[in-house]
């Protein structure tokens, strides 16, 4: 499996908070019903520790499944936020976790093990996604092709009026 789309979902998500930061707006208040940025980071990061758990799993044979109701909870949420240290600390590990999945995604799994199917439950604002087995394959590409793509949106959506969406490198 090619880590590289991975890899640069993870780098856009990575960039946005740093987009965002240098519009000048000192504390960007997200829209009516969406989270702030991090929240959003929290639940990226609770999100890719669920992938590397189920990943992590399968690589040591053992049965797992894939919920990501608790990257819901806002306890949970704002528990992460304090134990990363804010929004830095959250960036540093999301950045780590990523380089995590994608040697695992890459050349570290076989491609049965890829190929093993994770009973999955997804849900989104209440709403199931999928409640069905999935491959870890599709788990990992779900999050570079829709997960991470999505929550770049949400932080580059934090921008004031007219400062443009496209994130700084």
């Amino acid at each position: 499996m090619d880590p590289t789309p991975l890899r640069d979902a993870y780098r856009a998500l990575l960039d946005a908070p740093a987009t965002v930061a240098g519009s000048g707006d000192a504390s960007p208040v997200p829209p009516a019903g969406e989270w702030n940025a991090g929240q959003i980071l929290a639940q990226v990061s609770l999100v890719s520790a669920a992938t590397i758990a189920a990943a992590s799993a399968i690589a040591s044979g053992a049965n797992t499944t894939y919920d990501n109701r608790t990257a819901l909870d806002p306890w949970t949420i704002e528990r992460v936020i304090a134990l990363a240290g804010g929004s830095a600390g959250l960036q540093d590990r999301i950045a780590r976790q990523g380089d995590a999945l994608c040697a695992l995604g890459g050349p570290v799994l076989s491609e049965a093990e890829l190929g093993t199917l994770v009973p999955t439950l997804l849900l989104s604002n209440d709403t199931v996604l999928v409640d069905q087995p999935m491959s870890l394959r599709d788990l990992i590409t779900g999050l570079a092709d829709t997960e991470l793509p999505g929550h770049t949106r949400q932080l580059l959506a934090l921008l004031p009026d007219g400062a443009g969406a496209e994130p700084t490198t």
